[in-house]
């Protein structure tokens, strides 16, 4: 029996309405919600991201300052122009899009923004406080996979959830998240040097795959019945598409959805809820400056 398909593309609108209608009572009070986005250079990829943040956030009723700088900006004009965003009280969040050009610091870039405008959640502070269990900007992209476990009714605790990939973006962070005690499970992290990757993989309850490495995750690396989440979104060149290519995930979908119990998709699956869930972090940047 074929795997369910978790429709990361609805849930993420559910949660994308859930936050209109709190904006609407921000707007009432008279504060609108505003999230600055940096892009420095023309990388398409970086571009098509941008472009669908700031639909979403104003399809939820919040700004998007659309800050577009050249290639060749410096990494001190970079910051001045941090340093201006984290003085305007009506800025609530900041987000500068990933990658930068090779000569600008992203760590010194990141750090540079204000944790409490740091609604990617990749702020050293506020990636301590996850770490610790204290209130913080979770990033989006874990948030959004647990989310989806949530709604999908997918039970956490007790599990062995693998995930494959370590990055400061999702792999590490969502390893953390996963070990809170709300979701109770227990992690293991694979990377590069991980020997026998589907040694591993075979013993998932929950399946992560975050490598950023197309269709590695085959069916013969999957324990029947598992929860696959394919977070890897991979342009691969295609003559059939108009744009010249495809996007496909880390796993092999169509094989692996014969073995596992749910999958996501790819695109259209956790690619929503990241977007989703920066505009649920602007929301709680802008209640929070109403607090602060």
């Amino acid at each position: 029996m074929a795997a369910q398909i978790i429709d990361g593309f609805s849930i993420a609108q559910n949660v994308r309405a859930g936050v209109g209608e709190k904006v609407k009572e921000l707007q009432a009070q008279g504060v609108i919600p505003c999230l600055a986005v940096v892009l420095v250079g023309e990388n398409p990829a970086s571009i098509s991201y941008v472009t669908g943040k700031e639909k979403a956030l104003a399809e939820a009723g919040m700004k998007s300052l659309d800050i577009r700088l050249p290639e060749q900006t410096t990494e001190e004009e970079l910051l001045q122009r941090i340093d201006t965003l984290n003085k305007d009280s009506s800025v609530h969040g900041i987000l500068v899009q990933l990658p930068l050009p090779q000569h600008i610091d992203e760590d010194r870039i990141i750090t540079a923004i204000k944790p409490e405008k740091d609604v990617d959640g990749f702020h050293p502070v506020n990636v301590g406080n996850m770490m610790i269990g204290k209130k913080s900007f979770l990033p989006c992209t874990p948030h959004g996979v647990l989310v989806l476990l949530k709604t999908m009714g997918i039970e956490t605790k007790g599990k062995h959830v693998v995930i494959v990939g370590r990055s400061n973006i999702v792999g590490k962070p969502l390893g953390i998240l996963f070990t809170r005690r709300e979701y109770n499970a227990t992690v293991t992290i694979c990377h590069t040097g991980t020997k026998d990757l589907s040694y591993h993989t075979k013993q998932a309850d929950i399946l992560v795959a975050a490598a950023g490495s197309p269709g590695m995750i085959t069916a013969d690396m999957v324990k029947p019945g598992a929860v696959v989440i394919d977070v890897g979104v991979n342009r691969i060149p295609d003559a059939s598409k108009k744009s010249g290519f495809r996007l496909c995930g880390d796993v092999d979908f169509e094989g692996v959805k014969e073995v596992a119990s749910h999958i996501t998709p790819v695109p259209k699956g956790v690619g929503p809820m990241t977007i989703a869930m920066l505009v649920f972090n602007t929301l709680e940047a802008a209640v929070a400056s109403i607090k602060a």
